[in-house]
């Protein structure tokens, strides 16, 4: 039987059963992303519905199709007419049993397990602040068009920037960090089109992830399956993958809604 949690400590009990696996909820577990959620359980099955986006994000991973099946059959009465579904195999058939389904395409979830390769990339960059939130918002609007940024992840201290030329040319940051919960999550990360290959990407990685582990232990990441450049980014600095899940747009679309695809990545 399916049934809501609201106590973090059995959520986090559950979840770091799998911390590579669940590194973007319990991430959400922290004092600054808890209020933007909605958790629910079946047996040792979790699932996260996230309000922080500008769609509602589902989150349902797991290992074993079975108890993935339960959980969602479960959640059907449960969920908004219109959202995104991270879900690992096997999962978009329940949820296509009453809502049309749209693929967003297969995803791999990386960690990094070999953190001793970050040493081969000398560290360069600065850290963003809130003030710089205008030319990094600009910033991805020309680099990474259709990405998902917000700035109060930039409160964090966690976004790494390289300039040249007086701007911004390459950035990396986290979608989520928690010292608490000692997990982080990679996210916007990109370097402007003139400067790629020149391995401006590796450096902003490299730099954020070893100010990362000093308040985490896991760091993870998100991946898009058919972009073979950043697995060759990450492979180089450490990161291994370990799950494959895929992304989906669920329900239909508000009217006034229904000209925007894009959420988080």
């Amino acid at each position: 039987m399916i049934r809501t949690s609201h106590d973090r400590n059995e959520l986090a009990d559950l979840l770091r059963r799998d911390p590579h696996l669940h590194a973007y909820e319990l991430g959400d577990l922290d004092d600054f992303y808890w209020p933007y959620t909605n958790w629910y359980r079946c047996g040792e099955a979790v699932a996260l519905l996230y309000h922080g986006a500008p769609r509602p994000v589902l989150l349902a991973l797991h290992r074993s199709p079975a108890p993935l099946t339960e959980l969602l059959t479960g959640l059907l009465p449960l969920l908004p007419r219109h959202f995104e579904a991270h879900l690992s195999p096997g999962g978009v058939e329940v949820l296509a049993r009453e809502y049309p389904v749209r693929t967003r395409g297969a995803h791999l979830k990386m960690a990094l397990t070999d953190p001793d390769r970050l040493a081969r990339v000398a560290p360069a960059g600065e850290v963003l602040t809130e003030a710089d939130v205008p030319e990094l918002t600009a910033f991805y609007q020309a680099a990474y068009p259709g990405n998902w940024f917000d700035p109060r992840m930039v409160e964090t201290g966690h976004y790494v920037g390289l300039r040249r030329d007086g701007g911004l040319v390459a950035v990396a940051g986290v979608h989520v960090w928690s010292p608490r919960y000692r997990v982080s999550a990679l996210g916007n990360v990109t370097t402007a089109p003139a400067y790629r290959g020149q391995g401006l990407g590796s450096t902003v990685v490299a730099t954020l992830c070893r100010r990362l582990l000093e308040a985490v232990d896991t760091v993870a990441l998100n991946v898009a399956a058919e972009n073979t450049a950043a697995h060759k980014l990450y492979d180089r600095l450490g990161f291994t993958p370990v799950a494959e899940y895929t992304e989906y747009v669920v329900g239909e679309a508000p009217v006034a809604a229904a000209t925007s695809d894009e959420g988080p990545q």
